[in-house]
């Protein structure tokens, strides 16, 4: 007993071994050679070490925004990150071991629903299945269930997610692509299946009963001038910059004393909105190097499991076959989420500030969806409302978050939160009762 309650203090709570031996696993299973299996596996480890870096320091800049913000206009702003929210039930909740094992319990749910079922996707997106790991086990932890049956029913939860959605999805990808060799592996779905929702019904019908197409964005040619909004990282900063120092010059000096110190509170301010943007910078390049390891050992593995399988791939897959729709879908959600930041307040909710890595991804999968369904008046109705749908989703999760201690945060990705109300409010109470 000594020896495994050791392996489950020391390795099974420590996330970063957990993926790497997952990746080894994969790796000696596809018989690779020494040299390049003991490379993926430290990679792997490195790869989610830096992830969790990057989210420390996202962590960071939020925590300080979110006083700024709330000493500046007497409400509690919070940008919506599903990397921070990572980082802490990581780091401060203690549930790394639980996320990890989940990670690879959704993977091994989906190959089996695939195998048994019509719907033949493998969710190859790996950086999504984690964030519906973390999600599924921080709120089937909240509602009381022990640490195993967190796990196994996060990962039933998680796989029929990465089965279902792509499936739900299909439909459109096929007509965005022209083809159906690929499918969308994305847990923002939910919200891209909104705005095709919305664009159908405000599209042409005088056109479609005359026999013809909806307009498409896809036949304007956009001015190199917005081509800047392609850049994430350039996008992001020309949003948060402003956000941040705008906010610090409102609130005034005395309400940033404890992080500034003898900095001057406005310079203070721009090099936090600096250092946000670097610890998504960071952020994403573990996850591309974790990713870049651990997706090929699941693949091999998947694919020769589950015969006439798809691969549901990541939304950027889809940006080259409307990348006029992907600009207008980003700057439709970020109207959309701007006037849900300043409408939900009346309503009750908190201030819920845009996230621009997300109405970027997100926001322009979601243009490209709304086109494809109902031309360029689709994509624009559909947009505002799709950037009020994902701003409402983190703010029902607030409550529910500051309750678990989380320091001013919120998840972003449509399909987890709906995984993550699904234990709040049907498990949890269920739970409680018992």
């Amino acid at each position: 007993m000594p020896v495994i309650d050791w392996i489950i203090a020391n390795v099974l709570t420590q996330a970063s071994i957990v993926i790497a031996s997952v990746a080894l696993l994969g790796l000696l299973l596809q018989r690779k050679g020494p040299g390049e299996t003991i490379i993926g596996t430290f990679k792997t480890l490195l790869g989610f070490q830096v992830l969790a870096a990057g989210s420390s320091i996202i962590v960071g800049t939020l925590t300080y925004f979110g006083v700024v913000f709330e000493s500046a206009f007497g409400l509690t702003g919070i940008v919506p990150s599903i990397e921070a929210v990572n980082g802490f039930a990581t780091n401060d909740l203690g549930l790394g071991g639980e996320i990890a094992l989940t990670f690879l319990g959704i993977f091994v749910v989906n190959i089996l629903l695939a195998r048994i079922t019509p719907w033949k996707y493998i969710f190859l997106t790996g950086q999504a299945i984690l964030w519906m790991a973390t999600m599924t086990v921080i709120f089937a932890s909240a509602a009381g269930l022990p640490s195993w049956a967190v796990i196994v029913v996060s990962s039933i939860v998680g796989g029929i997610f990465a089965v279902a959605m792509p499936a739900i999805a299909q439909p459109i990808v096929r007509r965005i692509t022209g083809n159906d060799s690929i499918a969308l592996g994305h847990f923002c779905t939910v919200g891209y299946m909104v705005e095709a929702g919305v664009a159908y019904a405000v599209r042409d019908r005088k056109v479609e009963r005359d026999g013809g197409k909806q307009s498409s964005w896809e036949e304007l040619k956009l001015p190199r001038s917005l081509e800047f909004l392609q850049d994430t990282y350039m996008s992001l900063a020309v949003v948060m910059v402003p956000l941040f120092t705008i906010t610090a010059i409102v609130a005034g000096p005395d309400a940033v004393t404890e992080f500034t110190g003898d900095t001057d509170f406005v310079m203070y301010a721009f090099m936090q909105s600096i250092q946000f943007v670097v610890g998504v910078y960071v952020l994403m390049a573990g996850v591309r190097l974790m990713l870049g390891e651990i997706v090929p050992a699941f693949r091999g593995i998947s694919m020769r499991l589950v015969p006439n399988a798809k691969p549901a791939l990541d939304c950027p897959v889809l940006f080259p076959y409307a990348p006029n729709s992907v600009i207008i879908g980003f700057i439709t959600t970020t109207v959309g989420t701007l006037i849900a930041m300043f409408g939900l307040p009346l309503l009750g909710f908190a201030v819920i500030v845009p996230g621009m890595l997300t109405n970027f991804f997100a926001g322009g999968t979601a243009g490209i969806f709304g086109n494809a369904v109902g031309g360029r008046r689709g994509a624009i109705v559909g947009g505002v409302v799709h950037g009020l749908f994902i701003t409402l989703l983190p703010a029902l999760l607030v409550t529910a978050f500051l309750s678990l201690g989380f320091p001013n945060l919120s998840a972003t990705d449509s399909d987890t939160i709906v995984a993550a109300l699904f234990f709040a409010f049907i498990v949890g109470p269920i739970m409680r009762a018992l």
